[in-house]
C-alpha cells in the first residue's frame, strides 16, 4: 500500500461524491436550515434588542445548539448514505472487482475511500457551521466561546459516523448500511438524553445509560463537547441540567483519545471485513 495509491483513490472518491444527487440534497437542506435560522435569530434580536439581557444570551445559546444539531443531523444523513454506495455499491456493480484486478490492496482502496469521505464530510460540516456562526454574529451579535473547538468536534462526530457507515457497507447493502448508521446515530442521541435526565434526577442507573452509549458510539459524546464549546456560560447550572440542548462539562482528554481509538478500531474492522468479502 502506497501513499500515492491512497491519495489517488481519495481524490477519485471526492470526484464521485461531487456527482451524486445526495450532495445536491445536502446543499438544499443546508440552505433551508441556514435561512430559517437567520429568520429565527432576527426574531430573537427584535424581541430582546440584542444581547443586553441574560434572557437574550440564554435564548441565543440554546437556539444555536439546536441549529447546530440540525446541521450535524444533515451531515449524519449525508455521510451515512454516501459511505454505503461508495463501497458496497461498487462491489455490487462490479467496479470494485475491476479496480482490485490491478496490483492494488483492498485496504488501500478502503483507506482511500475513507479519506475522501472524511475530507468531504468534515469540509461540509465546518463550512456550514461557520456560515451559521456568522449568521448568529450578524443577527444578534453572539459569538460562541470556543468556535474552533466546536467545529472540530462536529467534524470528529461526522468522521466517527461515516467510519461506522463504511464498516456496515462491507456487510450489507448500501441502503441498509445508511439506514442502520442513521438509526444508531439517533439511538445514541436518545440514550444521551436519557442519561442527562438521569443526572438531573440523581439516578445513577439511568445516567449510566448515556455514559455507556457514548463509549459504544462516541457521536453523542462528541456532540456534547461541541455544545459546550458553542453555548454561553450562562447556560451552565442546575436550572439547565438534563436539557438535551445544553452540555454541563467539556470533554476530557481521555474521552477524546477513546474516540480516536474507536475510529481506528472500526476502520480496522472494516478493512478486515472488506478483505474477506467475496467480490
Amino acid at each position: 500500500m502506497t501513499v500515492h495509491t491512497v491519495l489517488t483513490i481519495a481524490a477519485l472518491t471526492l470526484r464521485e461524491v461531487a456527482r451524486r444527487k445526495v450532495l445536491r440534497a445536502l446543499a438544499v437542506l443546508t440552505v433551508i436550515l441556514l435561512t430559517l435560522s437567520g429568520w429565527g435569530f432576527s426574531r430573537i434580536d427584535a424581541e430582546f434588542g440584542g444581547l443586553t439581557s441574560g434572557e437574550a444570551r440564554i435564548a441565543s445559546g440554546v437556539v444555536l445548539n439546536l441549529v447546530m444539531f440540525g446541521l450535524s443531523l444533515i451531515a449524519a444523513l449525508g455521510t451515512a448514505f454516501l459511505a454505503g454506495p461508495t463501497l458496497s455499491g461498487e462491489v455490487e456493480s462490479g467496479i470494485a472487482l475491476a479496480v482490485l484486478a490491478r496490483p492494488v490492496r483492498r485496504f488501500a482502496v478502503l483507506l482511500g475511500k475513507w479519506l475522501g469521505l472524511v475530507v468531504f464530510g468534515c469540509g461540509f460540516v465546518i463550512a456550514a457551521g461557520l456560515a451559521q456562526l456568522l449568521i448568529v454574529r450578524f443577527t444578534v451579535g453572539y459569538w460562541p466561546p470556543q468556535p474552533v473547538v466546536g467545529l472540530l468536534l462536529l467534524a470528529a462526530q461526522t468522521t466517527a459516523l461515516l467510519t461506522l457507515g463504511l464498516l456496515l457497507s462491507t456487510a450489507v447493502s448500501p441502503m441498509a448500511s445508511g439506514i442502520v448508521a442513521v438509526g444508531l446515530f439517533g439511538s445514541a442521541w436518545v440514550a444521551g438524553v436519557v442519561g442527562g435526565i438521569g443526572q438531573a434526577l440523581n439516578n445513577d442507573s439511568v445516567a449510566r445509560v448515556g455514559s455507556v452509549s457514548q463509549m459504544i458510539l462516541p457521536t453523542d459524546g462528541l456532540w456534547h463537547g461541541a455544545m459546550y464549546a458553542f453555548q454561553d456560560p450562562a447556560l451552565l447550572g442546575p436550572q439547565m441540567l438534563g436539557s438535551p440542548l445544553v452540555s454541563q462539562a467539556p470533554l476530557t482528554g481521555a474521552y477524546l483519545g477513546w474516540a480516536a481509538v474507536w475510529v481506528v478500531l472500526v476502520l480496522g474492522l472494516a478493512g478486515l471485513a472488506f478483505q474477506r468479502r467475496d467480490l
